[in-house]
């Protein structure tokens, strides 16, 4: 059940009029887990307030939610995502900038998408973690991709541990959307590190110089 210590790398998603993405930083471990079991996956992660939500399979729909954060132990494969671009987004915004970001991962990496963050996949074996109301989707995947989600502990927002929101709203309605992905605290532990890991500082310094 050893963690290995390691730097988290850190990038954001700029909101675009169809996915609310985040003030947060997406925060990735790299090769952080030696095994990948599902359930050295659970032990590792519960034990730090972050609960089993399901395993899954690669899913291509681009989503995001807005009431929680989420953390993803992929158990086998490997996946690109597509994160931060709604099916109703221009490739380019008004002043010429990609929107959304393409990101790869591999075996016994971690990631963590901050709430607002819309994603999709394409499989590698890693661990996750996102700030949910930045969209996401798997692109394309191989080796037979599995993951776990897993969600902060704490109480429910509108009665439910996550929402599913399909990044195809109006941006008057994306824009509410947003209010409410910043509604949501930040959690207490990191979900590999616990108290006092990297996560919680990097998300408090982030809202501070935002």
């Amino acid at each position: 059940m050893a963690v290995n210590q390691v730097e988290p790398e850190t990038f954001w998603v700029k909101p675009t009029p169809h996915s609310p993405n985040s003030a947060l930083p997406v925060v990735v471990y790299r090769k952080a887990l030696s095994d990948t079991s599902p359930e050295n996956i659970l032990t590792l992660i519960e034990r730090n307030g972050w609960l089993k939500g399901g395993h899954w399979k690669t899913f291509k729909v681009p989503h995001f939610h807005s009431n929680t954060h989420e953390c993803y132990g992929i158990v086998r494969g490997s996946s690109t995502y597509q994160l931060g671009k709604s099916p109703l987004d221009a490739d380019v915004d008004e002043e010429g900038n990609v929107n959304g970001k393409t990101f790869f991962a591999q075996a016994g990496d971690i990631f963590v998408l901050p709430v607002r963050t819309t994603s999709s996949t394409n499989s590698f074996l890693l661990l996750t973690v996102f700030e949910a109301g930045v969209s996401h989707c798997s692109i394309e995947s191989e080796g037979e991709y599995e993951y776990i989600g897993l969600y902060p502990e704490g109480d429910l927002v509108d009665g439910s541990r996550w929402d599913i929101n399909w990044a195809k709203d109006t941006p008057e309605k994306t824009s509410e959307l947003a209010k409410k992905c910043a509604s949501v605290p930040i959690p207490e532990k990191d979900p590999l590190y616990g108290l006092g890991g990297p996560l919680t500082k990097l998300w408090r310094d982030a809202l501070n110089q935002a």
